[in-house]
């Protein structure tokens, strides 16, 4: 499978002046991205209810709280393991043909800037509503709280050398 990850050459920076296809509509497609990872992580959440609904049954009741566990740490899980791996995008982001990059090269995230993305996207969602895209409004290179927390940008997928 072809991954369509961008390359920034060594020594440029990602600045949408000069390299402006990496940003174009990159907000709406981040929107639109997550609303199908939306899709995708209510289908998992609501099949793994059940799997472990039904555990809960089997055992009489004494695995039942690991139904709370699995269904909080299932979104958590499918955004960090994602963002983290080879393609740097959620199935959301590539059917948008985006990718998460580090901020100050472009090279995919590490695991733990995943984390961090991940983590700060929940948390500032649920203390501000999706008000959090606000700031992506005033910045050129549209990075939200959670992109700057994480050193992260999001970026048009496309390889370039």
């Amino acid at each position: 499978m072809n991954t369509h990850i961008t390359i920034i050459p060594p020594g440029q920076d990602m600045d949408p002046m000069r390299q402006p296809e990496l940003f174009s509509g990159i907000t709406l497609k981040r929107i639109f991205a997550y609303l199908v990872d939306l899709v995708v992580i209510s289908i998992l959440v609501v099949v793994a209810w059940v799997a472990t609904g039904l555990l809960g049954v089997l055992s009489f009741g004494l695995l039942l709280p690991l139904q709370a566990v699995v269904v909080v740490l299932l979104p958590l899980a499918y955004h960090t393991l994602l963002i983290a791996s080879q393609a740097s995008a959620t199935l959301g982001m590539r059917v948008m043909g985006i990718h998460v990059a580090t901020a100050a090269d472009g090279l995919p995230p590490s695991p733990l800037q995943a984390l961090i993305l991940t983590v700060a996207f929940f948390g500032s969602v649920a203390l501000t509503g999706f008000l959090v895209l606000i700031i992506a409004l005033f910045n050129p290179q549209r990075r939200t709280l959670h992109d700057f927390l994480a050193g992260t940008v999001v970026i048009n997928a496309k390889t370039r050398l």
